[in-house]
């Protein structure tokens, strides 16, 4: 009995050991592959390894986008032993509101959220005392957060990235793919808590290329400040300033207004046309500044010439049955030269209706309207100008003058330059290298003859002379100028009527014969006479202009020469009277409110004495200026060695004392 329940048992562990053995032949064996594939599944994991993003720099090398590396604190918090400890931890480690903290992570575990951000952006000794806890429950995760070091500056430009630094507008949209760069690979062995034990780096990110752009940020400042400034003293509710190299088309500064910062997020409380590039998705009527295209076209295809008389019909010219109104009162006959130094409506009219429509068209299009530059920022308009099939009788004469074709001022820019430089459409460019190569510069593309680019810029130095609509807001001191004022009257397409708010424009160049910059600039939305290209937009090009031929070191080409006499009697004024009576009219789609000449008349110059500042320190020569209410703009350090104006001159109106220092 005893000898057969022996016999059974060994039979059993025979079984049994065989059972075993087959086991560890499938295991070792046979399935070897398929199982130690599972055991790594679970114990590996291959993580991303994210590329830092390319560095966005301005022309000079100075940082305006970079990524800066970030720690985020998580939690589970169904895995989360005490809630009651997770709050005395982290709001001793990262300084919060212990309260707060634990009723928000409460209140997590009863959702059933399986994943809870403690903090973003926690400081990295914040990090390295929760990793020396050593709890399982707490992840910290290593990221990177999209910076910008200068807040709102070039914000336009620039644009912003999402939570997962994915460009959502701007350059940062535009160029996300080169700015991304190319995510590594890393396989992590894990123990059965999850816990990291060895890592090996399968592939390495590749960093994103760095951009330099075309901007330069001293610029970039200069043109937001004095738009910001300009737009709200004279109620604008937008605007913009484009400042261009006209020889190859770089972008030197591209402001908009309203402003924003890129650095915080939209809370739902921002004004909506904060985000919008006025400079280049933002149409408007031009009004008079388009009248220089209408003079070129006249140069190229007529027998018009700058001495040509025009008659401009005392003001008033009917058309198709509709008397169309010179906005200021109006001339008799005058120079084609005269009728842009003076901004004729009728007279420009006239010299359209000398083009013809099909001549006009061309040329406007030949001044690169209606498309788009090309540069990289989303949303970029095209502008309007409408089909020549499509224009009615009164589109010759309306366009002449600036209306029924809306432009952006990057536009208006790249028009501008094709007088500037002789004639050729340079396209505007934003991206200087990629990666630290430059990139190619696109051939330019004859717009007008040499000759024409050349009488076009000597009646555009009209505007600025006296007599002329931009004296004496656009003058520059030591430095030629070409200008040329816009005032448009901004149409209420509910009530089909213009109304007494206007586009008040200015282009402009310097020097007049070998143009380093153009600089355009629009604030829209302006009200009353102190809302005329002339009155408005003149004085912001004088400041950006002045910065910017100082910044490149342009040299002057006009000898210093003491203030001009304040001319008495301002085109603003009586352009307000003028539009007052237009109002008992019926609304005229052609009539369009633009700077008048001045009526010369020399009086007393008025305004401060620039006193002496020289030998001055820095501190003492701002004391001084603020005692006096005087704008100084310093340069430099150490004691004053040089001021413009010069001592006992006198200061005008919107004017500022620049003071060198040195040691």
């Amino acid at each position: 009995m005893l000898e057969r329940r022996l016999k059974w048992l060994a039979g059993l562990i025979l079984i049994w050991g065989g059972v075993i053995l087959c086991k560890l032949v499938s295991l070792q064996v046979v399935h070897h592959r398929q199982y130690a594939g599972l055991a790594r599944a679970r114990q590996e994991q291959v993580v991303k390894i994210l590329a830092p993003r390319g560095t966005i720099l301005d022309r000079t090398g100075a940082p305006l986008a970079m990524s800066v590396p970030t720690q985020s604190i998580l939690v589970n918090p169904q895995k989360v032993p005490d809630l009651g400890v997770a709050a005395d931890i982290f709001s001793m480690v990262l300084r919060m509101d212990r309260a707060d903290l634990y009723a928000r992570l409460e209140a997590a575990r009863q959702d059933g959220r399986g994943y809870f951000v403690v903090k973003k952006k926690a400081a990295w000794e914040e990090a390295q005392r929760l990793r020396g806890m050593d709890f399982d429950w707490i992840q910290i995760d290593s990221g990177s957060e999209r910076h910008y070091p200068n807040g709102p500056l070039a914000a336009h430009i620039l644009g912003g990235v999402d939570f997962a630094e994915k460009g959502n507008s701007g350059i940062e949209k535009v160029l996300q793919a080169e700015l991304e760069g190319a995510a590594g690979e890393e396989r992590v062995l894990t123990d059965v808590k999850g816990r990291g034990i060895d890592a090996l780096v399968e592939s390495e990110p590749k960093p994103g290329a760095a951009l330099t752009l075309t901007i330069d940020e001293r610029l970039q400042f200069v043109a937001e400040r004095e738009l910001a400034a300009a737009a709200e003293a004279k109620g604008a509710h937008c605007g913009s300033v484009v400042v261009m190299n006209p020889r190859n088309g770089e972008i030197l500064a591209l402001a908009s207004y309203p402003p924003y910062d890129p650095n915080r997020p939209p809370d739902g409380t921002d004004n909506p046309e904060a985000r919008l590039n006025h400079a280049s998705s933002v149409p408007f009527e031009p009004g008079s500044v388009f009248k220089v295209v209408t003079l070129a076209a006249a140069l190229e295809t007529t027998q018009l010439r700058p001495e040509s008389m025009i008659d401009c019909g005392r003001g008033s010219i009917t058309l198709f049955g509709r008397t169309i109104h010179e906005a200021h009162g109006g001339y008799g006959v005058m120079s084609m030269a005269d009728v842009l130094k003076h901004s004729s409506n009728v007279g420009a009219i006239r010299i359209g209706m000398t083009v013809g429509e099909a001549h006009m068209h061309e040329y406007v299009r030949r001044f690169g309207f209606g498309e788009r530059t090309g540069v990289p920022l989303p949303a970029e308009s095209r502008g309007r100008l409408r089909s020549l099939e499509r224009w009615s009788k009164l589109s010759l004469p309306s366009i002449s003058i600036g209306q029924e074709v809306s432009v952006t001022a990057l536009q208006l820019a790249q028009a501008a330059s094709i007088v500037a430089n002789g004639g050729l459409l340079v396209r505007p460019r934003l991206v200087l290298k990629k990666g630290g190569q430059a990139l190619p510069v696109p051939a330019p593309v004859r717009a007008i003859k040499p000759e024409t680019a050349m009488t076009m810029r000597q009646m555009m130095e009209g505007v600025v002379l006296p007599g002329g609509t931009g004296y004496p807001e656009a003058r520059l001191e030591g430095y030629s100028v070409a200008g040329k004022t816009g005032s448009a009257q901004i149409y209420d397409v509910a009530a089909k009527r213009y109304t007494h708010n206007y586009n008040g424009t200015f282009i402009g160049f310097a020097p007049l014969n070998n143009p380093s910059i153009v600089v355009v600039v629009t604030l829209n939305g302006t009200h009353g006479n102190l809302g005329f290209g002339g009155r408005a937009a003149a004085p912001v090009f004088h400041a950006v202009a002045t910065e910017a031929l100082r910044v490149l070191d342009v040299p002057k080409d006009l000898p210093e020469a003491p203030p001009p006499p304040v001319v008495a009697g301002n085109a603003a004024d009586k352009d307000d009277l003028a539009i007052a009576d237009l109002g008992s009219r019926e609304p005229n789609i052609l009539e369009e409110s633009d700077e008048e000449t001045p009526v010369a008349k020399a009086t007393a110059p008025a305004g401060p004495r620039v006193p002496d500042f020289k030998g001055k320190t820095m501190r003492a020569v701002l004391a001084e200026a603020a005692e006096k209410g005087l704008p100084v703009i310093p340069d430099g350090s150490g004691v004053a060695r040089l001021q413009r104006p010069p001592a006992g001159s006198v200061l005008r109106q919107g004017e500022r004392i620049r003071v060198r220092f040195s040691r």
